[in-house]
């Protein structure tokens, strides 16, 4: 199979792929919508559906679109010219032009926080692309927040993970009305004897030796004895201990780099 053929095929499934997406599209509020009737050049209509659902159309006054796929609005649309005598066969065509109904909201640590229309098919790793990308404060975790059926419910992403083994299962689809939150980084502190004190972004499984290599080591009168690691516990009180150099670093953990006494 040549070239020229095998581009022609991947059009055509491309062409028939949105074409069958647009057709899925369910209308609603907000949405504009450019109407033609076949051979009847003086229907020809673009519209914005009202906050009811609604659009008013020659001849049949209003009709409710909301909640409807293209193809059935089409329907009702030509039903109604036919039942008013109107137009015999007619032909009705809708296109939707500015789709604000169907959207979702990106909001945390992403380059263009906002509302993305998600005409068709669309991923959570799609809508974060559209979204300009996670921004170097952003962490590895995305909360997912999916309304179906009237409910809400709460889904955390492991976004690193599932992007690193190739298992995109968790790349779920979404819908009307679903947010996606980009957590941002967790961080740690440390702060006493090192060249660079303060906050740092937490890698996963960092050590206390990790740690002091980012804040770029002892200074000339530092010492690794009796490094102190501040934490909280469960119950939120703040806990004391002396670390050790495989001791694993958690998040908002505080260490303390203490002075040499010789």
């Amino acid at each position: 199979m040549n070239k020229f053929i095998m581009g022609l095929l991947a059009f055509v499934f491309s062409t028939l792929s949105l074409a069958a997406s647009a057709e899925d599209v369910l209308l609603g509020p907000s949405d504009v919508l450019k109407i033609s009737v076949y051979g009847n050049p003086d229907l020809a209509l673009e519209t914005r559906v009202s906050q009811s659902g609604s659009i008013s159309f020659p001849l049949v006054g209003q009709v409710v679109v909301g909640g409807l796929a293209v193809s059935a609005a089409e329907k009702r649309i030509a039903g109604l010219l036919v039942g008013g005598g109107f137009v015999l066969k007619p032909q009705v065509n809708i296109l939707v032009t500015s789709q604000q109904s169907q959207q979702v909201s990106v909001l945390g640590q992403v380059a263009k926080p906002g509302r993305y229309p998600i005409d068709g098919k669309h991923s959570l790793i799609d809508i974060l692309a559209l979204a300009g990308g996670v921004v170097a404060e952003g962490g590895d975790n995305v909360v997912l927040i999916r309304n179906r059926n009237g409910e809400s419910r709460k889904e955390m992403i492991d976004l690193a993970a599932m992007v690193r083994s190739g298992d995109m299962q968790r790349d779920l689809d979404l819908r009307t009305d679903d947010v996606v939150y980009v957590e941002r980084a967790p961080k740690f502190y440390i702060y006493g004897e090192v060249q660079r004190p303060g906050p740092y972004r937490l890698e996963r499984d960092m050590t206390l030796l990790q740690v002091l290599s980012v804040g770029g080591g002892l200074t000339a009168r530092g010492t690794e004895r009796g490094m102190r690691i501040k934490r909280r516990d469960a119950a939120g009180q703040m806990q004391e201990f002396k670390a050790k150099h495989d001791d694993l670093i958690q998040v908002d953990d505080v260490i303390y780099v203490k002075e040499s006494l010789f």
